[in-house]
């Protein structure tokens, strides 16, 4: 590892990736358990890592550094330890470049097994300007300072969510009846997001913000692992420093499945990411 990663933030260690000696198109990675939530590292860094390694093998041929839609199937949980992330060039044009890359860890008996697969479209958000249209509006929250920090969590929960620990994760009060027994049944959490260090955000941070709070699920009374199957993020524009205001919310579970969706808004008042994924209910203690 480099000196210049040793002293980065604990973000950008936990996605650094190096090309693999003799192996061209391959990617090491090693996953900090500080990451971890439940038994395995969140979906969001493991989608941000993927992604580090697509930016690295895609970027030189026409400067395409940011991955304007990415989508991950999640095979199976990633664990603390070595990954390997294999890339492969697409197709390469003027404005977007696509590329495709799988994440793999070794078992026990030495054998590769598959922990994500991704399809993404990289481009340049330096030039994503000009005239915008929606009908978006960002989430009225209370300041930071009157908001629910995670870290106010029971012991127990943290315990099981080293992820917090990196983490300024400040809960919008209408959003926490869950953790006081009377969750709202709206399906809706919402608040303000930083990294604990103090790295300001950019585009593969917002990777890990639209996975970053706890699952909807919490507000509709149903507690546990709530596993993705599948994660799609849309990047619209390089966030600005300071804090984001990030929004999940689902508005059909069936069949024990739910979508869980995602804005992630800045502190320029832009909404600069937009993520959808597909999760499992959690099932009966």
């Amino acid at each position: 590892m480099t000196a210049a990663v040793e002293q980065a933030s604990e973000f950008d260690r936990g996605t650094a990736v190096t090309p693999s000696a003799g192996h061209p198109s391959v990617y090491d990675a090693v996953l900090d358990g500080g990451w971890r939530i439940g038994g395995g590292i969140n979906g969001g860094l493991l989608l941000a890592v993927a992604a580090n390694a697509l930016r690295q093998e895609l970027a030189p041929a026409n400067g395409h550094t940011d991955p304007l839609s990415i989508s991950a199937y999640y095979v199976s949980p990633a664990r603390q330890g070595a990954a390997e992330i294999r890339t492969e060039a697409i197709r390469s044009g003027r404005t977007v470049t696509t590329g495709a890359a799988t994440m793999l860890q070794r078992d026990e008996d030495g054998k590769p097994v598959e922990r994500l697969r991704v399809l993404a479209s990289y481009g340049d958000l330096d030039k994503a300007v000009g005239e915008v249209r929606t009908s978006a509006t960002p989430p009225q929250l209370p300041p930071p300072d009157q908001c629910v920090s995670s870290r106010l969590a029971p012991p127990d929960f943290l315990d099981q969510a080293a992820l917090l620990e990196r983490l300024d994760l400040r809960l919008d009060p209408r959003s926490v009846g869950w953790a006081l027994g009377e969750p709202s049944g709206e399906g809706r959490i919402q608040g303000w997001l930083r990294l604990a260090d103090g790295r300001e955000p950019d585009p593969l941070m917002l990777l890990l913000a639209v996975d970053a709070l706890p699952p909807v699920t919490f507000d509709l009374g149903l507690f546990g692992w709530t596993p993705t199957l599948e994660l799609t993020v849309h990047l619209r524009s390089r966030p600005a420093p300071g804090w984001l205001r990030v929004v999940h919310s689902t508005r059909n579970l069936a069949g024990g499945f739910l979508e869980e969706d995602a804005e992630v808004w800045d502190s320029a008042g832009r909404l600069v990411a937009q993520s959808r994924q597909l999760a499992v209910v959690p099932r009966p203690a």
